[in-house]
């Protein structure tokens, strides 16, 4: 396995396994704590704060959509600001030198695409897009950020704890007050171009990642619990094809069974260093 033993820990094991090329990264939200957005768990893996929203409570009626327009439309300022830390751009330079065969990203930030990773595969959509339930029209969440505003000009930001999802916590009262905007095209319900929990990836999506991983030489995970499904299992589906799986996250994950690396380190530092030795 590349020079690697089982459970082998420390930077040389993850500067030969990148050496060899041919990698594909699956990253979740750790790799954008340092750009601060907080991930859903912390190192010791319990879920902070709230569950997020899914997609059967957003469909269930206003109300809910209400929150979650009201919620997000508080938080937007701070995910619409956050800029690629060290580990994205790491992982642009790695690809950019042809060391990563492919990055598939669980967030939906957009920071991979910012540091220059143009070609990521947001397996869980991107914020910076609504997508219509009625017509399916796809348009800028930039466009729908101005509506909102002059639909609630008196709406104050007085949330706190920003969510990986984009949201805040809000008093209940503001949330009342909140007007949400319908499909400037059909009139229909608005939501954003991400996959909420209880809802599925679409298929041709994870199709085309299953290929990038089957191309690859092996699965760099950076930054997940991989506690969802939805990123786990390309980890089990690596595993089983008998290829390498390395790990770089604090605290643990679901497949740490499975990996052949395991480090916990701060993901910037880890990723910048590697690249740096490897000349990218």
């Amino acid at each position: 396995m590349d020079g690697m033993t089982a459970h082998e820990d420390g930077l040389p094991a993850l500067a030969r396994l990148l050496a060899g090329g041919g990698v594909a990264v699956l990253s979740g939200a750790g790799l954008s704590t340092e750009s601060g957005i907080p991930d859903y768990r912390g190192p010791d893996g319990i879920r902070r704060h709230r569950a997020p929203m899914t997609y059967q409570e957003f469909l269930a009626g206003e109300p809910a959509r209400r929150r979650y327009w009201a919620r997000s439309h508080a938080g937007r300022a701070v995910i619409a600001g956050a800029r690629p830390n060290a580990g994205h751009f790491a992982v642009a330079r790695l690809r950019a030198a042809g060391r990563l065969s492919a990055v598939i990203t669980q967030n939906v930030d957009g920071l991979h695409r910012a540091a220059g990773t143009a070609d990521a595969v947001e397996l869980h959509g991107g914020l910076d897009r609504v997508i219509c339930l009625g017509c399916a029209a796809v348009s800028p969440r930039a466009e729908l950020d101005e509506r909102l505003a002059a639909l609630n000009p008196a709406f104050r930001d007085a949330g706190s704890r920003i969510n990986p999802d984009g949201d805040v916590e809000l008093p209940d009262d503001l949330v009342a007050s909140f007007t949400v905007a319908d499909c400037a095209r059909c009139g229909g319900i608005l939501k954003p171009d991400v996959v909420f929990f209880g809802e599925s990836v679409p298929k041709d999506r994870v199709e085309h990642c299953y290929r990038l991983v089957d191309e690859a030489r092996a699965l760099l995970v950076l930054g997940s619990s991989l506690a969802v499904m939805s990123g786990l299992r390309f980890v089990r589906h690596t595993a089983k094809s008998g290829k390498p799986v390395a790990i770089v996250t604090r605290g643990t994950t679901r497949a740490d069974d499975l990996a052949t690396l395991r480090l916990d380190r701060p993901l910037g530092e880890t990723l910048t260093s590697v690249a740096t030795h490897l000349g990218a």
